[in-house]
């Protein structure tokens, strides 16, 4: 059904390209691509071996628009999915509006100087896709991604308006490292260690990270400390649900996560602007990152489940009063590495990725301009998730969250 470039070769890429790979009525023919050949080749060697699917590899420096754009016309590609390194958001959104492409990301963008994410910079771009006639999509991981289309499909189908929304991500993976993080060190880190934002009654509220806990019982996973953040789908679901009078995020944490997190940040380690150490300038959290573990390599020793959904209240549409809905998955990190050899983390990243770039394929998400995933139709999307990996289940609770 279509010619599909994919940007990048880390966890997310590895779960999303066998994926891919395992649609190839959809997926037609892919190519992947990576500053680093050598982790193409490594996840096509493995692609080939679990599925029998050839898939093209090519050395690519996405930050460079021309070699970009050459790609894109040597491929063919139909759509350019971009599931590298957020800084680099821009640059192949421009590469797909030069060579008549349409795009799809997991993350938005954020500036490499500064840990400031937000999606004012790629909404700008609305007027461009729209005039040339393409589609770019934002944010089609699990986080942002399915909690927004999540949203969506309460919206559409259980209730008229959304007055609050939380966001609950809980991993309960265990593994025998020391200290690691879920996804590249280097963007977790960023994020976690902000400044937590959410919003409420019509302004952004600001509390110091990780100040804000409060423990919860994940289905399938059990009690966990979970810690009030900020992540992207606050700014996009408050923006286009402007009924929402109250959006917030939580993510699960360990005492011992939480512990060296601290300290790498008391010490520097977690700084991104440069620093010269013996005659050279140096970025400390990029330092840090090649000393981590890398998440993608984590697969095989990493065990439990991981629980992320969304807990909403508003106005039923069955004329009811007030209904409050919690909607979620629960991933098992072994079921995802027998099947495609990564852990649950790209898994659940990587699987709508897949899913979200089928969506532009098929058809069905292909109104030009630039848009987040709680403006779409949501119905196909959650089929495939469920045909796909990523079963989810709906409950009705008994009233709004009370913490």
């Amino acid at each position: 059904m279509g010619k599909t470039l994919v940007v990048g070769a880390g966890g997310v890429s590895h779960a999303a390209v066998h994926k891919m790979a395992m649609n190839s009525d959809i997926f037609t023919e892919i190519t992947l691509a990576s500053r680093t050949k050598a982790k193409c080749d490594a996840i096509a060697k493995s692609v080939k071996e679990r599925t029998g699917v050839d898939i093209k590899t090519a050395e690519l420096d996405a930050y460079n628009v021309a070699d970009t754009v050459k790609l894109i016309k040597d491929t063919e590609a139909e759509l350019l999915v971009n599931l590298a390194l957020p800084y680099q958001d821009l640059v192949l959104m421009d590469a797909c509006l030069e060579a008549g492409c349409h795009y799809l990301d997991t993350a938005n963008y954020e500036p490499e100087d500064e840990a400031k994410f937000e999606y004012h910079w790629q909404w700008a771009y609305q007027d461009k896709f729209k005039q040339a006639g393409l589609t770019a999509i934002l944010g089609s991981g699990f986080d942002p991604g399915v909690t927004s289309v999540f949203a969506k499909w309460l919206k559409k189908h259980k209730l008229d308006s959304i007055r609050q929304i939380d966001v609950l991500d809980a991993n309960g993976g265990q593994n025998d490292q020391e200290f690691a993080t879920n996804f590249n060190p280097e963007i977790n880190l960023r994020e976690v260690l902000a400044d937590a934002r959410h919003w409420e009654g019509g302004e952004w509220k600001v509390t110091p990270a990780m100040t804000h806990k409060v423990e919860f019982d994940f289905p399938g996973i059990g009690p966990k400390n979970m810690y009030l953040m900020y992540h992207e789908e606050l700014e996009s679901l408050s923006t286009h649900f402007p009924e929402i009078e109250r959006a917030r995020f939580w993510m699960t944490f360990g005492d011992a996560y939480i512990t060296h997190a601290k300290v790498l940040q008391n010490v520097g380690m977690t700084r991104i602007d440069p620093v010269v150490h013996n005659g050279v300038e140096i970025i400390p959290i990029q330092f840090l990152k090649t000393l981590l573990p890398d998440p993608g390599d984590l697969g095989a020793e990493t065990k439990g489940k991981a629980c992320i959904g969304d807990i909403a209240t508003g106005q039923a549409k069955d004329g009811s009063g007030e209904k409050t809905y919690y909607i979620y998955n629960i991933c098992d990190h072994e079921e995802c590495y027998r099947e495609v050899g990564s852990q649950a983390v790209s898994y659940t990243t990587g699987v709508p990725a897949m899913i979200g770039a089928a969506q532009v394929l098929k058809g069905n998400w292909r109104e030009p301009g630039v848009w987040n995933m709680e403006q779409l139709d949501p119905d196909d999307f959650m089929d495939m998730l469920n045909k796909h990996g990523l079963p989810w289940q709906v409950h009705e609770l008994d009233g709004p969250v009370e913490f």
